[in-house]
């Protein structure tokens, strides 16, 4: 990500934080192109803080008008019904960040991730994915993953008062600080699809019930052709028969996925606004450092669960 130098009013502007990570990762960030596909609550707050933080563009895809689901925890979108005039979630969420840095280049397109070639994709370097199918999330990160050059990955989901991220940064090297001097790392990741294809028999330790549980809705949603979100309390039944069905042929104890947690996310799929913020704080720090090359990135994914107040990290892959 060569390029120009930052120039006299970026400088300026940054200069609080090129003082923490240093003008080559400003310089970094000033040119990196962002697609963000579903602008839920989580995904608000992430594009708040990369538009802070001085990305070069941000482009924005949500073709849904305004509900009041979107209105709870999406800030971005103004109270007033006067000013929606028949605009997506996506123009209005334009609308709104171009406020908060006039620098950045804030752009709405129309589509479906799906739909999306690698001509396309391939004018980014960092790819944000949200309120996406099963086999949307597949389709776009297998087709970052063809691309001549690497595109950072990310999926992002929050229900009720838990959230989660899946990052694939392939095969990702990055410097990090030890004492005196700088230490050059490197790390490969797997693809949404195989990490989530791992057995979870020979999973290396006990990993996160939120883990298990979205996955099993997952599964539950692709299976009935439900859109991300799309459940409720008369769905639960049929998820944890489908729960039942999973465990005992991925041979796992059936009590590692608490029907209470099941319940929660089953009957309350609206996010909640404070854990979006937590989310989303977390996907823009991770996205810094990816864009940056600078500090240690995470690996793979990240759980949330305010209920406890504890954030989890899991490296899920064939070689944990």
């Amino acid at each position: 990500m060569d390029g120009e130098e930052l120039t006299e009013q970026e400088t300026q502007l940054y200069d609080r934080q090129i003082r923490v990570w240093g003008a080559d990762a400003q310089r970094r960030l000033s040119k990196a192109h962002i697609l963000v596909c579903g602008m839920k609550g989580a995904v608000a707050e992430f594009c708040k803080n990369i538009v802070l933080a001085g990305i070069g563009s941000l482009t924005l895809v949500d073709n849904r008008l305004v509900t009041e689901e979107a209105l709870s925890a999406n800030f971005l979108i103004p109270p007033d019904e006067s000013v929606f005039g028949g605009k997506s979630v996506a123009e209005l969420c334009c609308d709104s960040l171009k406020d908060f840095n006039p620098m950045v280049r804030v752009s709405v397109i129309k589509g479906e991730p799906s739909s999306f070639d690698e001509e396309f994709l391939k004018t980014f370097d960092v790819i944000v994915v949200s309120c996406c199918s099963l086999a949307e999330k597949k389709s776009v990160n297998e087709k970052c993953r063809k691309l001549p050059k690497r595109v950072s990955f990310y999926t992002v989901d929050c229900r009720d008062s838990c959230g989660e991220i899946f990052v694939d940064l392939q095969d990702y090297k990055y410097a990090k600080k030890k004492l005196e001097d700088t230490v050059e790392c490197q790390l490969s990741y797997p693809s949404f699809e195989d990490a989530i294809s791992v057995p979870w028999k020979v999973h290396p330790r006990k990993v996160s019930k939120l883990f298990y549980a979205l996955r099993v809705i997952e599964r539950f949603e692709e299976a009935e052709g439900r859109s991300p979100g799309e459940t409720s309390v008369s769905d639960l039944p049929g998820v944890l028969k489908l729960k039942k069905e999973i465990c005992e042929s991925q041979l796992l104890n059936e009590a590692h996925i608490p029907n209470a947690l099941v319940e929660r996310l089953v009957t309350n799929p609206t996010e909640f606004p404070p854990v979006c913020a937590i989310i989303g704080g977390i996907l823009g720090q991770e996205v810094i450092k990816a864009v940056s090359g600078k500090g240690d990135p995470l690996k793979n994914f990240f759980y949330f669960d305010a209920v406890d107040g504890k954030g989890t990290i899991e490296d899920i892959s064939s070689q944990s």
